[in-house]
């Protein structure tokens, strides 16, 4: 499981470098600045969760079913927090900020999870 953590850590992490370099250089002088802070909010969430996802994959396959639980967690709040704030960024509708604290409660999950895995087998991580 953790090359699968590694994969999709890698490929979010791509993905956040390259819509970083969109937001900076496409999206400057089309979007107004809370829009594109909104965007670069969605960024920069999903490249921190993108080198969790990477963290995990180190602790797979030493750790126990939390570690995993944290993996599926990252995965879902990078989805639901920074894919609603892209949407909402690229299409203005702001009924999808409604959404984005559901990712946040996720990404916070997954943090928990890491914790948990840290505190209750601290001799196998």
């Amino acid at each position: 499981m953790e090359r699968t953590w590694l994969a999709i850590g890698s490929l979010l992490m791509f993905l956040a470098v390259a819509a970083g370099a969109f937001g900076r250089h496409a999206l400057k002088s089309r979007l107004s600045p809370d829009l594109l802070e909104t965007f670069e909010t969605a960024t920069r969430y999903l490249a921190y969760h993108a080198l969790a996802l990477i963290v995990v994959s180190l602790l797979a396959a030493r750790s126990g079913a939390a570690v995993q639980v944290a993996g599926v967690l990252f995965t879902a709040g990078i989805v639901v927090f920074s894919g609603s704030l892209y949407i909402l960024a690229l299409s203005g509708a702001r009924w999808l900020g409604a959404i984005t604290p559901i990712g946040g409660l996720l990404l916070l999950g997954g943090w928990a999870a890491l914790f948990w895995t840290a505190i209750a087998s601290p001799g196998r991580t």
